[in-house]
């Protein structure tokens, strides 16, 4: 019995998808928005998981919410230390296409383009080390 158990788990197990390089948080040249590259599915995806004041305000004025927004998605290998994907520009309100190439491991080089390749905008991000867990405080006894 215990034999058709191990049998049983080593036949519906799937592989665990090994970490992307590209995987973290990772903020933009002016510190303005920082993303968390993670994985959706079997592709990659950045959410907003901080931003500026006036990222947020210019974000809201184009009608869309900063905080949560996911501003790259499908992202997929493309190459050696690039993916491409679809970007969301929450304060002109447009998708693009696009890529990321990892330059370094705290260096990353974004990349989209609108309009049919017409209007591109490339920057370089910085990896940002995650924050320490902050301690829980304890309850007093009752």
């Amino acid at each position: 019995m215990i034999r058709l158990a191990a049998f049983t788990a080593l036949l519906f197990a799937t592989p665990a998808l090994a970490a992307s390089p590209l995987e973290g948080n990772w903020t933009n040249p002016g510190g303005s928005v920082t993303v968390r590259i993670a994985p959706c599915g079997r592709q990659l995806c950045g959410r907003v998981v901080k931003a500026s004041p006036s990222a947020i305000d210019n974000a809201s004025a184009a009608g869309n919410r900063l905080i949560g927004a996911e501003l790259m998605s499908g992202l997929e290998p493309i190459g050696e230390g690039a993916w491409g994907g679809s970007f969301f520009v929450p304060d002109r309100n447009v998708r693009a296409d696009g890529e990321v190439h990892l330059l370094s491991a705290r260096t990353l080089e974004v990349q989209g383009c609108a309009m049919g390749g017409l209007l591109c905008k490339t920057q370089q991000w910085t990896r940002v080390s995650a924050p320490a867990p902050q301690a829980r405080k304890r309850r007093p006894a009752r």
